[in-house]
């Protein structure tokens, strides 16, 4: 059992809105979609099965469930259609869902967290890139 309190004020169900809206934003999004595409197919059953499992990193990473089992670093660079500029877009995309789904300051301190989480996966994308000698991008 979960002793850690949660790092902000927030429902396993709130984050499976969150989750669910995003989703359903990243589907007709035209920068997001074909990426997501490219490894997810269009069948509902396996958006379902992926919703659940960022559900659960969400609540592992803000409720400290432990529920989620997997490696994003490693998935996000092992996929070659996701771009380092594609998290900006992700980024925007996921904060207007969070402004418009939960109170201010669950979405901004879920904000906060997103960037922070993103800025280290566009980071190991990056670097998974780069050839031996490259000087590293930190921005």
């Amino acid at each position: 059992m979960n002793t850690l309190p949660p790092r902000f004020p927030i429902t396993s169900e709130e984050i499976a809105v969150v989750v669910t809206e995003f989703y359903a934003r990243v589907r007709k999004d035209e920068t997001l979609a074909p990426v997501f595409f490219q490894s997810l197919p269009s069948l509902p059953k396996a958006w379902i099965e992926h919703e659940g499992k960022i559900a659960a990193f969400w609540r592992n990473a803000i409720l400290f469930e432990r529920s989620y089992n997997g490696n994003p670093q490693k998935v996000h660079s092992e996929r070659e259609a996701i771009e380092p500029e594609h998290f900006a877009v992700w980024l925007a995309l996921f904060d207007e869902v969070l402004k418009e789904n939960l109170r201010p300051e669950q979405a901004e301190s879920w904000s906060a967290l997103a960037h922070r989480i993103g800025r280290g996966l566009k980071m190991g994308v990056v670097q998974s890139r780069a050839k031996y000698g490259d000087v590293p991008d930190l921005g």
